[in-house]
C-alpha cells in the first residue's frame, strides 16, 4: 500500500540507516499496527520505502487472508490516526501483488500479433474498474498498435506488428475499488526474429534453345533458419546449400527443357521451421531476345517487371521495369529490419522517452551505416522517426537529444546515399528530403543555453549575442552577418556541408510536369553550389547577409540566393528567392542578402544551357558514329594491304602502330557508348559507382593507349632518321611496342584508380561517366600524358625535318623504308597537332566552362578522331592507295598486265578528292615486274 503525507521530502528519508529515516518510519508502524490489527488474519505492517513527492510511504500489510470490505473500513480511518505524524493527501491506495505471471504465449514471431492476459485475481480484490499496463516500467498506451480490452476480472493486452522492442517486463495493474491487483511478465525468449525469406519473386528468364539450359534459383534466410525448394506439385527439390554464420542459402538448377512457348513456372521456398514461412518465385520463360540484361534484375523485354529480394538483414523488395533504356526502378521497399522495428516504436514515442529512444536511434544506425546509404526505404524511415522526435518533443531539447539526432542525420546525408535520395526526391507525392530539414528547423527551435557541436558533416552553433550586431563564420564555408538588433539574441545555426546531396535543385519556377513518370529523377539545370545553413533566432530580423563558398567554382552562370520554401509545389517545397538578393561573386564567393531567416543556400545554374547541350549531343553522337565507321575501314584497309606493306621493320612497325592507334581508339569510343548509356539510364541516376568506374577505366586506359601508340610512330621515325646506323630487330621493336603502348597506359590508368577511389573521387558524381575533375582532378592522369606525348612527338617532327633538310632521308636506307619515313613524317605533322588542338580545346573547356564556340570544337573534333586516323593515317599513304587501286575490281578487260594498269589510274582516279585535298599532282610510272617474287607491280612517284 502507499499514502502521499503532506510533509518536506528530505535526501536523508533515502538512506534506511540515517535516524530521521528510523524514527519516522517508527512512528508510521506504529499507528499503522493499531489501525490494522483488526483485520482478519493480522500479521503486522511493516514500512519499505519513502519516496519524493511530498512523502510518499510505501508499506506492506500481513494477513493471512484479505477481505476487502474490511480493508476498506480501516483505509478511512486512517488520515484521522496519521494526523499527529502528517496529514494524509487524498486516499490510501492498496495492492495486491500476485506471485502469478501474466499468461504469455510460448513464443511469438516479429510481425504476429501477441496477446497477454492479467488476471483474473487469485483473492478477492472487489471490482474491478479498470486497468493499466507498463512495459519496463514505461506506461503503454493504446495505439494503432496496440490494443487493452479490460472486461470482467480479467485484461487483455494485444499488440499487433511485434517487432523485438516489445520484449521486457510486463506489469499489469487491475485497479480495483479498494485492492488494486498486479502481474508481472517476462517476454524475454518469447519474441523471436521471424525468418526472412530472400528471392527473386519475379523472373524473366531467356530459353535460347540450348539443350540442357539451367536457370539457378536462389533462396535465402537469416541464421538459424533453414529453407527448401518446393515445386508448385509440392515435391520437395534437390538443391545445394551455402551457408555463413549470417544466413543459409539454397540454390535450385532448374532445366527449362523445350522452350515452343511462352510459359511461367512457379517454385515454392519454404522455411523447414516454423512451417508458415514461404515465399513464391514466378518464372517467365519467354524466347525473344531480351532487351534488359545483367544483374541485379537479370533478363526481360519491355515491359516485362523484375521483383529482387534484400540484402541480409533487411526485409521487402526492389521492384524495376524493363525499358529500351534498361531496367528502371519502381519501388523499393528494402528497410533495415532495425531501423524499422525503431520507426515502429517511434509512432507510438512519449516526450519523456525521447533522450533514451534517440540515444539508441544513434547507436543503431552508427552499427548499419554502411547499408543505409544504397537503401531509400531505410533512409525514408529515418526521415520520419526524425519527424516523429520532433513532433512529440513540445518542450526543452537538451543538448544530447540533438546531438544523437545530428549524428543519426550526419549517416544519410553523405555522397554515397546520393542515389537514394535522388530516387526519393522523384517522387511527386513524397517529400522526404523537405521532411528531413523540417525536422531540424522544428528541433532548433526548442534548444536552449550555449551549445557547440560537430560530425563530420554537421555543424551546430547556438549562442547569445549581447551586441546590437550577430557575426559568424560557419564551419570555414558560409559567413552571417546580422545589424541592428537587440541586446541579449540568440542564434542557432545548423550548417550542413553535403545537405546538396539530399536537395532537391529544383527552384519557385519548377514545372512539375517535370516530374517523370518514365524515369527517377527530375530534370533541372540547377545545381546546389553552397553548404546548406539553418538559421533561427529569437528576435525580428530585417537585414541579414550571408556569403557561401562555391562548391564548384566551374558553376558560372547565373547564381541565386535561395531559401528553402517548404509550401510551394504543393508543399514538396521548392528554393525560393523571395526577399533574397544577389549581391556578387567574387573569389569564387558569393554573396546575398536577405530579410528573413531561414535554410539558405546558393542555387546555380549548370555551366552548359540545355540547347547547347543538345546540340553538343547531336555533335558528339553523329561525330563517333562516323569515327567508329571510319576505323573499322581502317583496321580492315590494314589487314588488306598488310602483306603488301610491312616487307621491312620500318613498315612493319608503322602499321602495327596505325591499327593499335585504330584499335584503340575504337574500343575507347565504343567504351564511351556503353559509358553513356549507363549515365543516361533512369534507374541509375546519379551515376552508378560499380559500372560506371569500370567504363570510365576502359575509357581512360584506350585513350592513353592512343596517344602512346602514336609516340611510338613518333619514337620509330626519330629512331630510323637520327640512329641510322643502328640495328633493332622487328621482335625487339614489337615488344618495346607493346609495352608503351599498352604498358604505360596500364600503369597510369591503375594508379589513378588506387589514388582517387577510395576517396570516392574516381569519377564524376553525375551527368557523364568520365574521370573527375572537381574533387581530385583525376582528369588530370589523362590530359598530362596526352599532351606531353604530342609535344614530345612535335619536337619529334622537327628534328626530323631539320635532319631531311641537311642530309636528305634515305643516305642509308632502302627505297621503301624512305617511303615509309615520309609517310610517317606526314602522318605525325598532320595528326600531332590536330589530336594537340582537340585535347587543348578539352582544357580550355575546363578553364572556361561558358564559352560556347570552345565546347562545340572541342566535340567535332574529338568525336571525329577515328575519321582523322582513316584519312591522315591510311588513305594519306599513296602505297596503300595504289595497291587499293590495283585490287579493287574494275570493268576492263585485256591482259593481266593491261587490268593491272588501267584499274589502278581508274580507282585513282576515285581518290582524286584526297589528292586535291593534298594539293598535290603525280606522275606515276607502272611497270610490270616480271621476274620478281611479288604479284603485284612497283611504282615510283615524282611529285611535280
Amino acid at each position: 500500500m502507499s499514502m502521499e503525507l503532506d510533509k518536506q521530502f528530505t535526501a536523508t528519508l533515502n538512506d534506511a540507516t540515517s535516524s530521521e529515516y528510523k524514527n519516522l518510519k517508527s512512528s508510521i508502524e506504529s499507528v499503522l499496527n493499531e489501525q490494522y490489527k483488526v483485520i482478519t488474519g493480522f500479521i503486522g505492517v511493516s514500512v519499505n520505502r519513502f519516496r519524493e513527492g511530498s512523502i510518499i510511504t510505501d508499506f506492506v500489510v500481513q494477513a493471512t487472508q484479505v477481505k476487502p470490505t474490511e480493508v476498506a473500513e480501516v483505509n478511512k480511518n486512517i488520515p484521522d490516526a496519521m494526523k499527529s505524524i502528517a496529514i494524509v493527501i487524498g486516499s490510501i491506495t492498496a495492492y495486491y501483488n500476485s506471485q502469478t505471471p501474466i499468461s504469455i504465449p510460448q513464443i511469438t514471431y516479429t510481425g504476429t500479433s501477441m496477446t497477454l492476459t492479467c488476471g483474473p485475481p487469485e483473492i478477492n480484490v472487489g471490482q474491478i474498474n479498470g486497468s493499466e499496463w507498463t512495459l519496463n516500467q514505461g506506461e503503454i498506451t493504446e495505439s494503432a498498435r496496440i490494443k487493452v480490452n479490460t472486461s470482467g476480472m480479467v485484461s487483455m493486452l494485444t499488440v499487433d506488428n511485434v517487432i523485438l522492442a516489445d520484449i521486457g517486463i510486463y506489469e499489469c495493474t487491475l485497479i480495483g475499488k479498494v485492492i488494486n491487483f498486479t502481474q508481472k511478465g517476462d517476454t524475454t525468449n518469447k519474441i523471436q526474429q521471424a525468418p526472412i525469406v530472400q528471392l527473386q519473386s519475379n523472373l524473366n528468364v531467356y530459353c535460347n534453345g540450348t539443350e540442357g539450359q539451367k536457370q539457378p534459383l536462389e533462396c535465402c534466410v537469416q541464421s538459424p533458419y533453414t529453407v527448401t525448394w518446393f515445386s508448385s506439385a509440392n515435391e520437395q527439390l534437390s538443391s545445394t546449400i551455402d551457408s555463413n554464420s549470417e544466413e543459409t542459402c539454397i540454390t535450385y538448377d532448374y532445366v527449362l527443357g523445350s522452350c515452343s512457348e511462352l510459359h511461367k513456372i512457379n517454385l515454392v521456398c519454404k522455411v523447414d521451421n516454423p512451417k508458415d514461412y514461404n515465399k513464391t518465385t514466378v518464372m517467365n520463360i519467354f524466347t525473344q531476345v531480351p532487351t534488359c540484361v545483367g544483374t541485379p534484375y537479370g533478363s526481360g523485354q519491355v515491359g516485362d517487371i523484375s521483383r529482387i529480394g534484400c540484402d541480409v538483414g533487411q526485409d521487402g523488395s526492389r521492384t524495376a521495369v524493363c525499358q529500351q533504356t534498361g531496367w528502371m526502378l519502381l519501388q523499393d521497399t528494402c528497410i533495415i529490419t532495425a531501423i524499422n522495428n525503431l520507426f515502429i516504436v517511434s509512432t507510438n514515442l512519449k516526450e519523456a522517452q525521447v533522450p533514451v529512444f534517440v540515444t539508441n536511434l544513434s547507436s543503431t544506425v552508427q552499427k548499419v551505416k554502411d547499408k543505409i546509404a544504397t537503401s531509400s526505404a531505410t533512409i525514408s524511415a529515418i526521415v520520419d522517426i526524425l519527424n516523429n522526435i520532433a513532433s512529440v518533443s513540445t518542450g526543452v531539447v537538451t543538448a544530447s537529444v540533438i546531438e544523437n539526432v545530428l549524428e543519426t542525420v550526419d549517416v544519410i546525408i553523405g555522397s554515397e546515399s546520393r542515389q537514394s535520395w535522388t530516387f526519393l526526391n522523384a517522387n511527386r507525392t513524397g517529400n522526404a528530403s523537405s521532411a528531413l530539414l523540417g525536422s531540424m528547423e522544428s528541433l532548433s527551435e526548442r534548444l536552449v543555453g550555449e551549445i557547440a557541436f560537430e560530425t563530420p558533416r554537421i555543424s551546430l552553433n547556438r549562442t547569445t549575442t549581447f551586441n546590437n550586431s550577430f557575426a559568424a563564420n560557419l564551419n570555414n564555408s558560409i559567413s552571417i552577418h546580422v545589424p541592428n538588433i537587440n541586446n541579449n539574441v540568440s542564434f542557432t545555426t545548423i550548417t550542413f556541408s553535403t545537405l546538396n546531396n539530399v536537395m532537391p535543385a529544383r527552384n519557385s519556377s519548377f514545372d512539375a510536369n517535370l516530374f517523370n513518370t518514365t524515369s527517377n529523377y527530375t530534370v533541372t539545370d540547377n545545381a546546389i553550389n553552397a553548404a546548406v545553413v539553418l538559421v533561427k533566432t529569437n528576435a525580428m530580423v530585417q537585414n541579414v547577409t550571408l556569403s557561401f563558398n562555391k562548391l564548384n567554382s566551374s558553376l558560372l552562370l547565373n547564381p541565386q540566393c535561395v531559401f528553402w520554401n517548404f509550401t510551394l509545389l504543393n508543399n514538396l517545397g521548392v528554393w525560393d528567392d523571395e526577399g533574397c538578393t544577389f549581391v556578387s561573386d567574387i573569389n569564387n564567393i558569393v554573396t546575398c542578402s536577405c530579410n528573413h531567416l531561414t535554410s539558405f543556400s546558393i542555387l546555380m545554374a549548370t555551366d552548359i544551357p540545355r540547347d547547347l547541350r543538345e546540340a553538343l549531343d547531336i555533335i558528339t553522337y553523329i561525330g563517333v558514329g562516323i569515327s567508329l565507321a571510319s576505323l573499322v575501314i581502317c583496321l580492315i584497309i590494314e589487314g588488306y594491304v598488310w602483306k603488301d606493306m610491312t616487307r621491312n621493320s620500318t613498315s612493319f612497325m608503322r602499321h602495327v602502330s596505325i591499327i593499335n592507334t585504330a584499335l584503340s581508339l575504337l574500343i575507347a569510343d565504343i567504351c564511351f557508348i556503353i559509358g553513356a548509356s549507363i549515365a543516361k539510364n533512369p534507374l541509375e541516376n546519379p551515376v552508378p559507382v560499380g559500372p560506371c568506374s569500370t567504363a570510365t577505366f576502359f575509357m581512360h586506359f584506350f585513350y592513353l593507349a592512343l596517344f602512346f601508340w602514336m609516340l611510338v610512330s613518333g619514337l620509330l621515325l626519330f629512331y630510323r632518321t637520327v640512329m641510322v646506323f643502328s640495328h633493332m630487330s622487328k621482335s625487339t621493336m614489337l615488344a618495346i611496342g607493346f609495352l608503351l603502348g599498352y604498358g604505360c597506359p596500364l600503369i597510369i590508368a591503375v594508379i589513378t584508380v588506387a589514388v582517387t577511389a577510395p576517396g570516392n573521387g574516381y569519377i564524376r558524381a553525375d551527368d557523364a561517366c568520365w574521370l573527375n575533375w572537381i574533387q581530385t582532378h583525376a582528369l588530370l592522369a589523362l590530359v598530362v600524358p596526352a599532351l606531353t606525348i604530342i609535344f614530345i612527338n612535335i619536337i619529334i617532327v622537327i628534328v626530323v625535318l631539320f635532319k631531311m633538310l641537311r642530309r636528305g632521308v634515305g643516305d642509308a636506307t632502302q627505297r621503301d623504308e624512305k617511303q615509309t619515313l615520309v609517310v610517317i613524317v606526314r602522318c605525325l605533322a598532320i595528326l600531332t597537332p590536330l589530336f594537340g588542338l582537340t585535347w587543348a580545346l578539352g582544357v580550355g573547356t575546363t578553364i572556361s566552362s561558358t564559352n560556347k564556340g570552345i565546347h562545340i570544337a572541342f566535340a567535332f573534333f574529338n568525336s571525329l578522331q577515328g575519321f582523322f586516323i582513316l584519312v591522315f593515317g591510311t588513305l594519306f599513304d599513296s602505297k596503300i592507295r595504289s595497291i587499293l587501286s590495283r585490287k579493287l575490281p574494275t570493268a576492263s578487260t585485256g591482259s593481266n598486265t593491261t587490268r593491272s594498269t588501267s584499274g589502278g589510274i581508274s580507282s585513282l582516279r576515285g581518290l582524286n578528292w584526297i589528292n586535291q585535298l593534298r594539293g598535290r599532282r603525280y606522275m606515276y610510272r607502272v611497270s610490270e615486274a616480271a621476274n620478281s617474287s611479288s604479284t603485284g607491280a612497283s611504282e615510283s612517284f615524282v611529285n611535280i
